[in-house]
């Protein structure tokens, strides 16, 4: 039995020191944790040396700071330039004083990784050493109103917010309970133990008490016995007293049996390091390969994965070289421009007794932002409410003040240059960060006011809503869209669906109807111009939406790209209704006209387009010029998150369009405000004339295409009706009560028998039909009520008799 428990210990350890040696082949090595470890170390000592040298130096290396990238200009931080950025973006702009937690902690983790230690501890202290911080500068930042290095920028800011709502007291209050809850979690103080605790200082304090007034002569006996703090140590290093030589006495051996060899059992304890010494030989075992019965990965294999470019495999993109290259692009810096705006900007704080301590310029390629820093002290509301004074001695139009700047701990006030250059489209195409995107749908919109391409995802956004008034670059922007995506996407991977009740805005994209465009089966041009055929277009992609939610379905697919991904694998069966399936953007060029028209036959199909077609493909993009409320209505704002706003004219239109003012205070000519729910960013939006559309859509026209236009779902609407249904036998057994309603109500809606005979939509719809097809309502007429043809209820019997005659 014994040696059967031998073998099984010695296994047990076999398998456990296979496991360990499975698990550090995922950790770093001991030289990788030395090497990183150290690092940690070292910056974390660095960071104590810059923000201690910052209490010395800070206010000397204050004008060095904008100018951090001059290798000519030498800073009296102990780490120089890079010392004194670090210990002011810290100190000044983040915790204060509390920042030297900050580096402790680096350093501590250092020695957490350098000595492999247990990394759940260092989550904890980073945990607790960061809400440290933050109490340590809110509470700095209470005293020391004056010097802002003590509590920093957020002790500043959180003071200044709690004290404009509950006042000094109720901020001290605050502080207090905040320690309250930090010492009752992290050091698991209560109420009892703090009671424990003056109570054993009362014990200690009387008993040092009864020691001073000792007056006896004789003294104390020693006592050798441990104390109980003692023992415990003891028992926890489990010391055993040294055995002296002469108490040794060797064991006499037992007279062993005769025949039987005699043997000497002695158990050696191995010092620990014999066994770190000890080398494990880990034989490693090939898997045994395995037979794929999977047909996917078979048909991959000898095929490759499904091409949806294939048929158009010829298909070029169409060059840089149809686009404009103009002569006044680029940044042009005027300095006494910018010295003229500066020093009227300075001047017109001063009047109002604001100083500044820093001020930067950023030339955009029509505005400048300038960012000013105030003094301690300065509230920013009083700078936000002298934005017409600025504007009134600047002499511009459009200025904006921003304050804060998001991300920032500066004031921006955003100046329109007097020379603008033009952002062109090819500038923006032929950028990096547009060619080397791997954006889903990567639209290149312009160039910010720090003169970088602005490129966003529409299938990300997911659906954008652009609003402003006449003649500022709306029309513009649609075409600077349809552009970027026609240079990025090739037509098997996404397909436009365009709206233009102007009829003159998007009529160049005719010539590329068979590459990018989608239609109706019976429509005869691909562009909808007629608002009629909107309505039938709109409810057409709704049931694409619910055929392509089939599909997800069926495939065990979230979203487009998981399902196209198994397509393309060859994971899913054509036969079985699966195909490969492009993006679809909706493009409508003035909206406001439609909800004139047809009011809510358009709009609860977008709404139902907006909240659910995402995940499927289809994203949206609506733009009107009459940003109002009827127009954008509730339904719609909370269905477009990302928002593009040009110049309007009023206040009221630009929180109608980006729920915040702005867009009032724009140039015009493509100067733009985009959000994506977050902070808005002003944009110059890349020109594209119509020479430049024109050639691009003559070069994609004059190339291989598909034989027809990608086909939506035929949907045939109400006005099509049932007229032919003139069976009196097939009619409803609702339907002389569902007559008798309308004569009476003098109404023809599907929506009054829905309500006074409790029907359902369909059944509805159906009676309006058998009704119309027996001439008691007349056709469809769009948004209103149906013409009821009958009288009254006598003529009502009179019709509905002479039908059975």
């Amino acid at each position: 039995m014994a040696k059967k428990k031998t073998k099984t210990k010695s296994s047990t350890s076999t398998t456990k020191a296979e496991k360990t040696s499975r698990k550090l082949r995922v950790k770093l090595t001991s030289q990788q944790k030395l090497i990183f470890g150290s690092l940690l170390m070292i910056l974390g000592i660095l960071l104590f040396i810059a923000f201690l040298s910052f209490f010395f130096t800070g206010e000397a290396d204050q004008s060095t700071l904008t100018e951090i990238g001059s290798r000519e200009v030498v800073a009296q931080n102990w780490l120089n330039k890079l010392g004194a950025w670090v210990s002011n973006f810290f100190i000044m702009k983040g915790f204060g004083f509390a920042s030297f937690i900050l580096a402790g902690l680096v350093f501590l983790s250092g020695i957490y990784v350098t000595l492999d230690i247990n990394k759940s501890k260092l989550r904890s202290h980073w945990i607790w050493g960061t809400l440290a911080a933050i109490w340590m500068s809110i509470f700095f930042g209470f005293f020391a109103h004056k010097y802002d290095a003590l509590g920093g920028t957020i002790g500043f800011e959180m003071n200044s917010f709690f004290q404009d709502y509950i006042g000094i007291i109720g901020t001290a209050l605050l502080l207090f309970f905040g320690l309250i809850i930090y010492a009752a979690i992290k050091f698991n103080v209560t109420g009892d133990s703090i009671v424990a605790f003056f109570k054993s200082a009362r014990k200690n304090i009387n008993a040092d008490f009864k020691n001073d007034v000792y007056t006896t002569d004789t003294y104390a006996p020693l006592d050798n016995d441990l104390t109980a703090e003692a023992e415990d140590i003891k028992a926890a290093f489990d010391l055993k007293p040294a055995k002296q030589e002469e108490d040794i006495v060797p064991a006499k051996p037992k007279p062993e049996p005769t025949g039987v060899t005699p043997t000497l059992n002695i158990q050696v304890a191995e010092p620990p390091e014999d066994e770190e010494e000890l080398a494990m030989e880990v034989e490693h075992v090939k898997e045994e390969a395995s037979e794929s019965n999977n047909l996917s990965d078979k048909l991959v294999a000898d095929f490759g994965q499904f091409d949806p470019t294939l048929e158009l495999s010829k298909y070029q993109f169409p060059p840089l070289d149809l686009l404009k290259k103009y002569d006044s692009e680029g940044i042009t810096i005027d300095q006494d421009e910018l010295e003229e705006n500066k020093n009227r900007i300075v001047e017109t704080l001063n009047n109002y007794n604001i100083g500044i301590s820093n001020i930067k310029a950023t030339i955009g390629p029509t505005v400048t932002l300038y960012e000013i820093v105030p003094n301690a002290g300065i509230r920013i509301s009083k700078i936000k409410n002298l934005e017409d004074d600025i504007a009134l001695s600047l002499a511009a139009l459009g200025i904006r003040i921003i304050a804060p700047i998001p991300g920032k701990g500066t004031i921006g006030i955003e100046v329109p240059n007097k020379n603008s250059t033009i952002v062109s489209m090819r500038s923006v195409i032929a950028s990096q960060k547009f060619q080397k995107s791997e954006m889903e749908l990567p639209i290149a919109f312009g160039k910010t006011i720090s003169n970088e391409t602005m490129v966003v995802d529409l299938a990300k956004m997911p659906h954008l809503l652009m609003a402003g008034a006449t003649g500022q670059g709306k029309s513009v922007g649609l075409n600077a869209v349809l552009t970027s995506l026609l240079y990025k996407k090739h037509p098997a991977e996404v397909k436009f669906v365009l709206v233009d009740p102007k009829k003159v805005e998007l009529t160049l994209f005719n010539k590329i109807e068979r590459h990018y465009l989608a239609k109706l089966p019976d429509s005869e041009d691909a562009i909808i111009t007629d608002n009629t055929k909107v309505i039938n277009t709109l409810n057409s992609l709704c049931i694409e939406m619910d055929n392509r939610y089939e599909m997800l379905k069926n495939a065990l697919c979230r979203n487009i790209k998981e399902y196209n991904d198994k397509f393309r694998a060859r994971k899913l069966n054509p036969e079985e209704g699966h195909q490969f399936l492009p993006y679809i953007v909706l493009v409508v060029d003035e909206f406001a006209d439609l909800i004139m028209t047809a009011g809510k036959e358009v709009e609860t199909p977008i709404a139902r387009l907006a909240q659910l077609a995402r995940a499927i493909g289809i994203h949206l993009i609506i733009a009107t010029q009459r940003p109002s409320v009827n127009v954008i209505t509730g339904i719609i704002k909370a269905n477009f998150p990302a928002r593009l706003a040009f110049r309007v004219t009023s206040k009221i239109d630009s929180r109608t369009i980006l729920d915040s003012s702005g867009a009032d205070q724009l140039i015009g000519r493509g100067d733009m405000l985009f959000t994506q729910g977050n902070e808005l960013t002003r944009v110059q939006c890349a020109f594209v004339d119509t020479p430049e559309v024109e050639l691009i859509t003559e070069f994609i026209g004059g190339q291989k295409a598909y034989p027809d236009a990608y086909l939506l779902p035929e949907y045939v609407g109400e006005e099509n009706g049932t007229s032919l249904d003139v069976d009196i036998s097939d009619r409803d057994k609702l339907f002389r009560e569902a007559a008798e309603v309308i004569v009476t109500a003098q109404q023809g809606s599907a929506s009054l028998l829905q309500r006074k005979l409790k029907l359902g939509y369909n059944r509805a719809g159906r009676l309006i039909d058998q009704l119309e097809a027996a001439g008691i309502v007349g056709q469809f007429e769009g948004s209103k009520a149906r013409q009821v043809l009958v009288t009254d209820l006598v003529a009502l019997d009179q019709l509905l008799a002479n039908e059975l005659q």
